[in-house]
């Protein structure tokens, strides 16, 4: 039975591969709800910035009616001051015990992720690491794992700070001048399509970036494992140009994949602070009318700033996600990997090495590498304790006393089983015994 790796669906959601990751994040789920309240209460104190320079500048400019029913009516001028340092003081606290908790999960995660999949790797057979090269094993455990405590650890918390930020931003904008974030609104939703057509544009550049780079991890693995037989054949120079190659395609996949999130940057940054300049404009005509104050304006730029800067974030931390997305696809598909080495309800016990024998019956075995050659074709043995068989004057195998270990060329039996026969030892098939239990 052949080792099998999770078939990939073409028109999978963009980020249904990371659901993969719940099962490591819920024993942690303490620490998380606990970095969730910390990022509500530094977004909460960061959205009250903006009323505390309002009411600052109306009272410092003489508009004390007007700010009367601010946030911090009734202080003194240097009462503000000290109110805005106190701000600014709880909401540094809160982002440096968010940003330890988080870091601490995403860590934790990671090495929680690379254990799983390392110890699912040593359950296959192997004909899984024939037909699968080690470095790109290598280069699941290390890159793809990095991508996923990169966003696990740092970008989706400032994803959701950015949310809402965000959200409480506009919320805030709506609340000081209803006509502006009407306007802002509706020039903001025209960006919307474009950020979704070009992020799906980076999530496949991304996959295939990742792919490139396991290709290059794969062939340098496979070739310093065999560095003697390269030397042997005085192979270095070809190797190196076949390595440089490799390392060309992953580098300009990469440069493709920069070069989409580049414009898509662009076109946030640009489209956002156009809208913010049009809306402010319109604002400060309304301030030379009187229809708003000093502080309201100046409260209306900050939110702007911070929705501004919120859309920014989450714009380079969607990218991300979707790097994600895809090193945890290839992740899932090690770690949900059938083995073609199946335990049995009913293990066999081995039999003692005194009473060890083998038997194969019309055996045949390809490897699974080069299954168009028959290592064995249509053997026949029957092998009693303590003797060995020399057929055609070369050894073949043997069942010692006192070795409990039979030497076959075919190894642990439940590991490499032959695609026709029967190959057992004490009239036992193999088939049916531990897969743990067999040692070859």
């Amino acid at each position: 039975m052949p080792n099998k790796l999770p078939a990939r669906t073409a028109n999978s959601r963009p980020l249904s591969a990371l659901r993969g990751l719940w099962p490591f994040l819920l024993p942690h789920r303490a620490r998380i709800a606990l970095a969730f309240v910390l990022l509500c209460l530094g977004s909460a104190a960061i959205l009250l910035v903006p009323l505390a320079f309002r009411d600052l500048i109306d009272f410092g400019f003489g508009e004390r009616e007007r700010s009367a029913g601010g946030l911090l009516a009734g202080l003194s001028l240097n009462g503000h001051f000290l109110a805005l340092f106190a701000l600014a003081s709880f909401w540094a606290l809160a982002v440096a015990a968010r940003y330890y908790t988080v870091s601490w999960v995403g860590e934790r995660v990671t090495a929680d992720l690379r254990s799983a999949v390392y110890a699912r790797v040593l359950v296959q057979a192997p004909q899984f690491f024939e037909t699968l090269q080690t470095g790109e094993v290598l280069s699941r455990l290390t890159g793809d794992t990095t991508l996923i405590q990169t966003v696990v650890g740092s970008s989706i918390s400032m994803g959701l700070r950015s949310l809402f930020q965000f959200i409480g931003g506009m919320v805030m904008l709506a609340v000081t001048s209803l006509y502006l974030f009407s306007l802002n609104l509706g020039l903001m939703a025209l960006l919307i399509l474009p950020i979704l057509a070009i992020g799906r544009k980076v999530r496949k550049l991304s996959r295939e970036s990742q792919d490139r780079i396991a290709d290059t991890s794969a062939l340098a693995g496979e070739i310093l494992n065999a560095m003697p037989t390269v030397q042997a054949y005085t192979q270095e120079p070809q190797e190196a140009r076949r390595f440089a190659e490799r390392t060309e395609a992953s580098f300009a996949t990469a440069i493709r994949r920069t070069r989409v999130r580049a414009a898509l940057t662009a076109l946030i940054i640009t489209a956002i602070m156009g809208t913010i300049i049009f809306v402010l404009w319109i604002g400060a005509r309304q301030v030379h009318d009187g229809l708003l104050t000093g502080g309201q304006l100046a409260s209306f730029v900050l939110y702007a700033a911070l929705v501004a800067g919120g859309v920014g974030t989450m714009a380079e931390v969607w990218g991300d996600v979707m790097r994600a997305a895809g090193a945890t696809e290839r992740l899932l598909e090690l770690l949900h990997a059938e083995s073609a080495i199946l335990d049995t309800s009913v293990p066999q016990t081995p039999v003692s090495a005194r009473q060890a024998a083998i038997t194969f019956e019309s055996v045949v075995f390809s490897y699974p590498a080069r299954p168009q050659m028959r290592a064995l074709d249509n053997i026949c043995l029957d092998i009693s304790p303590g003797e060995t068989r020399h057929p055609q004057g070369r050894p073949a195998l043997a069942a010692r006393r006192g070795d409990q270990r039979p030497r076959c060329g075919i190894g642990n039996p439940r590991a490499t089983r032959p695609q026709r026969g029967h190959a057992g030892t004490h009239h036992a098939d193999h088939r049916p015994s531990a897969v743990h239990g067999a040692k070859g």
